[in-house]
């Protein structure tokens, strides 16, 4: 509607474009104009971009968003060279089970399907193996047993119909995972001036705000829907339980300013810029 109709968008929702990993490259190739990127889905290749996915970091999905869209605009056009970053945003999530888990240690020997790479370095240090299989994939590998637990958000495991196999769900702010819009550049280039006025428009920070908050509050909703669903238990953990999870997964901070380092960026002082933009908007778990 803002660009009077001279900007026309034809929606691929289900990877008909390709998969859910490729995004970025198939916005970088021309193969979309933008994509819609769980960088993720490609451990390691966006280092500074994963810090979004540390455990116990991020609270509140829409300031969690606005800080990582704030913070991020200095690595973007290194680390996203090849598309045009419009905006990134967030969405937090905890450990779904078919048993109650309060310890970090009770994670060991089991089968736990992670949401992201950062995610997936977290069961590995604590003694779980990883199942990779899809989003849509997931219930049935609950089902059949090759999964023991899945982290995701909340009103995902309805929408996915995971809430028929996992009854406990950890009260925590586990993680979050990133996701960032991009564009073609040579599909942004060949805009008039009005229609990049458009876009421009909602690929700032304000933009990331509002969709963090609407995606993941909407998210965060399905906790309320859980705790009211017969069969179903919100476990609680208690102060010295959170400590524990916290001290566990310690190491993967080290190990993310370490791949900043790599990637020649200060770690330390990286990560902590960023805890000072989640302080900002009081989304610093």
């Amino acid at each position: 509607a803002a660009s009077n109709g001279s900007i026309k968008v034809v929606f691929f929702p289900a990877q008909q474009l390709g998969k859910a990993a490729d995004h970025y490259d198939m916005a970088r190739d021309g193969i979309a104009d933008m994509t819609w990127v769980n960088p993720g889905y490609q451990a390691g290749r966006f280092p500074m971009m994963s810090v979004g996915e540390l455990p116990f970091l991020i609270s509140k999905p829409g300031g969690g968003s606005q800080a990582l869209d704030t913070w991020y605009a200095q690595y973007a056009p290194t680390e996203m060279k090849d598309v045009k970053v419009c905006l990134t945003h967030v969405h937090v999530g905890t450990l779904h089970s078919k048993k109650p888990i309060t310890e970090p240690g009770q994670l060991k020997g089991m089968k736990v399907r992670p949401s992201n790479g950062t995610v997936s370095q977290m069961m590995s240090l604590l003694g779980a193996t990883n199942v990779q299989v899809s989003a849509p994939e997931s219930r049935d590998a609950l089902e059949k047993g090759v999964a023991d637990a899945i982290t995701f958000p909340w009103t995902s495991i309805l929408t996915f119909g995971i809430d028929k196999v996992a009854k406990f769900h950890n009260d925590q702010r586990l993680y979050a995972s990133t996701f960032v819009w991009v564009l073609n550049k040579d599909w942004y280039a060949g805009l008039g001036p009005n229609q990049k006025k458009v876009i421009d428009d909602h690929c700032n920070n304000e933009w990331s705000a509002k969709v963090g908050a609407a995606w993941g509050d909407d998210e965060d909703s399905g906790q309320g829907v859980l705790e009211k669903t017969e069969g179903h238990t919100i476990v609680k953990l208690t102060p010295e339980q959170h400590k524990a999870w916290r001290d566990a997964v310690e190491p993967l901070y080290t190990r993310w300013t370490e791949a900043a380092g790599k990637a020649g960026h200060d770690g330390k002082a990286a990560l902590e810029a960023f805890r000072t933009e989640l302080r900002k908007h009081d989304a610093l778990n």
